[in-house]
């Protein structure tokens, strides 16, 4: 066993080494690259936090909706509250990189979408790299369906014929450059004929005091994260952690402050996870506030002004862009990861809204966001083996299948709704911006629904395996 754990500890060390030799090679050959190693670098942090604390919202839904375990929802909720501080630090500092996401229908719908899938995958996206950091082959499934799905669904004309005529004569009054093919693209339509012509804002902005102290720290962080984050625990100790607690304690007749300690209780339920909301929470806010900085610093709004003054051109968007949020985000580098491979296979997909005018299609090694996702599978693998909790787990056949076609869904969910349960849900909210809970309610929606169709087909695939004659 002791040799087991010394071999785990080694494999750790060689990961630390080689993401170190790289980025010595990498600030070799151009030291501006330090600008995307703080991606990954970062990334390798929330890797180490996610498997030390299992944090995944598809837990956290499951869990709560299956067995009415409120754990892995608490954890995400501390994390919320702790990255809402950091994040109005940072753009109290001036160097935040946040825009609000456009308020619309689309946000419900993406996010149901979203949570209905990652019941089938058994992981949300950020818990499905850090999972396949752990060696399971059934994440990885997950991964790549995510990367694809999101490829071809963006450009893709299968949904055109559904088209509003409303949305495509708004997308050509838009005078979109010739390069682009608009009409011929369900998404490209949506994206320049409905999401364009949405509106959305922080709640500072909604007050009239953007760029102040109370506009940020009472608005966005204490009314737009903090408060219905309380709300959100309090709801959670009351229908799914007070009952037990009052058991376990022996209390019959609780007074104010057996609430308060049984709500203390719930929070410390599970350190682990506690801890890595809080260590997730403080670091996605420091990378915001290290990539700010560095923009301000090398004096770029996006870092494909970085690679094209490098020399590197293939792969930029007509606006000479490529993804960049600067802060932590999953699914659309993922989206970039399937592009960039139907790409080199031969399929025009720089014709189009998504890669084309916004996004780009970098190479994975100079894809900073996607590094970060990288990094994120490197934090890992490097915790797991130490914790000699690294394992090939292969899936079988049903699982297989589930993670494909729930992955697929999580892809679709995540362009309707405009991100994922980290860049449409935490990295909303924690800025003020309260289109994060609208996803979040879809997810839980589409959560319960996933939890009931799972359900069903258990049952019925138990039922079937008791019948003698069931083929």
């Amino acid at each position: 066993m002791a040799g087991t754990s010394t071999k785990g500890k080694v494999y750790a060390g060689v990961i630390v080494a080689l993401v170190a030799l790289a980025s010595v090679i990498a600030l070799s050959i151009d030291s501006r690259f330090l600008y995307m190693l703080v991606y990954v670098w970062f990334g390798v942090i929330y890797g180490l936090f996610l498997q030390y604390g299992r944090f995944c919202m598809a837990s956290a839904v499951r869990d709560l909706f299956a067995v009415g375990v409120p754990r892995m929802a608490v954890g995400v909720m501390i994390a919320v509250a702790l990255y809402s501080l950091t994040a109005a630090a940072v753009t109290m500092a001036g160097f935040s990189t946040f825009h609000a996401h456009p308020l619309g229908w689309h946000i419900i719908i993406g996010g149901a979408i979203f949570g209905f899938g990652i019941i089938f995958t058994g992981g949300c996206a950020s818990s499905s790299l850090y999972k396949s950091g752990e060696g399971n082959v059934g994440s990885m499934l997950v991964l790549v369906s995510i990367s694809f799905s999101q490829a071809i669904f963006v450009a893709s004309d299968w949904f055109s014929g559904l088209v509003p005529e409303s949305w495509t004569q708004s997308a050509l009054e838009k005078g979109m450059p010739e390069e682009l093919t608009i009409t011929s693209t369900w998404f490209d339509q949506f994206m320049a004929g409905y999401i364009w012509d949405l509106q959305g804002g922080t709640v500072a902005e909604m007050m009239g005091r953007e760029g102040t102290f109370f506009g940020i720290f009472v608005g966005n962080a204490l009314l737009g994260a903090i408060l219905p984050t309380f709300a959100i625990l309090v709801f959670l100790y009351i229908v799914a952690y007070r009952k037990g607690y009052m058991r376990r304690a022996k209390i019959q007749n609780p007074a104010f402050g057996d609430h308060m300690r049984g709500m203390w209780s719930m929070f410390t339920s599970s350190k682990n996870t506690a801890l890595a909301g809080l260590g997730i929470g403080i670091f996605a806010g420091l990378q915001m506030w290290t990539t700010g900085a560095l923009r301000d610093y090398y004096g770029i709004f996006n870092f494909g002004e970085m690679l094209e003054d490098m020399g590197y051109y293939t792969g930029i968007s007509i606006q000479g862009t490529v993804f960049d949020p600067g802060y932590w985000y999953i699914t659309t580098q993922e989206a970039q990861w399937g592009g960039w491979v139907l790409n080199k296979l031969g399929v025009d997909n720089m014709s189009n809204i998504f890669f084309g005018l916004e996004n780009g299609l970098p190479n994975p090694l100079l894809n900073a966001p996607g590094m970060m996702s990288i990094g994120i599978i490197l934090g890992a693998a490097m915790l797991a083996n130490i914790n000699r909790e690294f394992k090939w787990k292969l899936p079988s056949m049903e699982t297989a299948i589930f993670a494909i076609v729930g992955g697929t869904l999580m892809g679709i969910g995540a362009r309707v709704g405009m991100g994922c349960n980290v860049g449409a849900f935490f990295a909303a909210v924690t800025n003020g911006d309260l289109t994060g809970w609208i996803f979040l309610f879809g997810m839980a929606l589409g959560g319960y629904l996933g939890v009931k169709a799972f359900t069903w087909w258990m049952e019925w695939r138990a039922s079937r395996s008791n019948d003698e004659f069931a083929l």
